[in-house]
């Protein structure tokens, strides 16, 4: 088994390297094969430098946009880079660039894919989850859309739909691949993660959360995330319907 990890940055410069440097120091430091993608998605910062330069002495590999693109784009394209390396047996991880995921987590989460779990979600809103220095219209937004989603889907086993930090079994996500094609993903924004989520239940994952503490406080520079577009994607999603499975044999290759 390999670690994947696909990190998407848009002008996190001076957030990577402490982000990276923590990864090789825990994923690192167990000798479980590692690689890492950053989706460098048109920073007009020194993203793209420094994931270079961090690349000569760790397993980093820089997938750049020519310009912005945004969220979804970025985990369309680090998806792609990823799944042409992978094998069915690896994972993969997907977390922010703005060393706000503490990389300690990642070794609980591939521990539960070890168990049986085909997605782990570090979850703000797991018994033992916490957010620390996050501003409060996020936090307001971020549990209200929390809250809708559940009702809406009530997916088993997940409370936090938005997270991005996240473990796959790469044999999960190269069945969703092949069912949807280019349709995997179709949002513009940071309802990706939710989206992607959805477009997975015909393949009925067992998903499970582990407590994440969010340290937001830990970023430097603002947020990228287009609040009206956000409210608007996820509105959309509340009236999507789940996809059902095409056969008894797509569910049965998880």
């Amino acid at each position: 088994m390999k670690i994947w990890l696909l990190l998407p940055a848009f002008n996190e410069g001076a957030n990577l390297s402490p982000q990276l440097e923590g990864i090789a120091a825990t994923v690192g430091a167990t000798g479980i094969p590692y690689g890492v993608i950053v989706v460098d998605d048109g920073s007009t910062d020194d993203t793209r430098v420094v994931a270079v330069a961090l690349g000569e002495h760790l397993p980093v590999q820089v997938v750049a946009h020519p310009h912005n693109r945004g969220l979804a784009r970025a985990i369309q394209t680090g998806l792609g880079a990823v799944l042409s390396q992978a094998n069915g047996a690896d994972v993969v991880v997907t977390m922010d660039a703005d060393n706000t995921h503490p990389p300690d987590l990642i070794l609980r989460m591939v521990e539960e894919i070890r168990r049986g779990a085909d997605l782990v979600i570090a979850s703000r809103y797991a018994p033992g989850g916490a957010e620390e220095g996050v501003p409060l219209l996020r936090r307001v937004l971020s549990h209200g859309i929390g809250v809708l989603m559940r009702l809406r889907f009530g997916l088993h086993g997940v409370r936090d739909y938005s997270s991005g930090y996240r473990v796959y079994r790469a044999q999960l996500l190269n069945a969703a691949t092949k069912r949807y094609g280019a349709r995997l993903i179709e949002s513009a924004g940071f309802t990706v993660m939710a989206e992607l989520l959805l477009k997975l239940q015909p393949f009925r994952p067992r998903v499970v959360e582990v407590p994440l503490h969010l340290r937001y406080d830990r970023k430097r520079g603002g947020s990228k995330m287009r609040v009206l577009q956000t409210v608007a994607g996820y509105l959309g999603l509340l009236f999507t319907r789940l996809p059902g499975p095409t056969s008894a044999e797509a569910v049965n290759h998880l």
